[in-house]
């Protein structure tokens, strides 16, 4: 049986059409499922929700561009969730991050390093970390090896503030 141009085209023209540049609103995290008791649904990101996420940031990550933080981020996905309830993987869930102590997030082994640090995260230590982790920790598990533009660093902590701080 050979296939019809004009159905072979349409299908392809329908595929193409979800491509494109993802929209600057984040979408909301999905949760992972449980066996217990199920967890409550995010609360969507509204234009307040995202401006309530980078008003409470410093000056120099309030005008960031979230669609090049979460593309961005696609870099940090093979390693770690940044959804509430997500699995920790090779790195920790980052869920809840900022303001939270270094080497603390529960079922993760930390490396003693990242532990002894004292860090509780907040937008300039996470930008620290992300230009070179082993920098700050030389005997980190984290084997990234850095991102170097600082524009980018700002859009992925802005992202991530938005995409893990629960919402009002």
């Amino acid at each position: 049986m050979r296939l019809r141009p004009a159905p072979a085209l349409a299908i392809v023209a329908v595929v193409l059409a979800g491509c494109g540049k993802p929209s600057s609103r984040p979408e909301a995290p999905a949760t992972t499922d449980s066996a217990a008791a199920p967890e409550p649904a995010p609360a969507p990101f509204t234009d307040a929700r995202i401006k309530a996420a980078l008003a409470a940031l410093p000056a120099a990550y309030r005008g960031a561009d979230l669609d090049n933080g979460a593309a961005k981020f696609a870099l940090c996905k093979s390693c770690h969730t940044a959804v509430q309830g997500g699995a920790n993987m090779t790195g920790p869930n980052l869920w809840g991050v900022f303001g939270r102590k270094a080497g603390s997030a529960p079922g993760f082994a930390y490396s003693e390093g990242l532990k002894a640090t004292g860090i509780v995260w907040d937008a300039d230590k996470i930008d620290r970390w992300i230009t070179n982790p082993r920098k700050i920790v030389p005997a980190t598990k984290m084997t990234y090896i850095g991102m170097q533009d600082p524009k980018d660093r700002a859009d992925v902590v802005a992202w991530l503030k938005v995409v893990t701080t629960p919402g009002p």
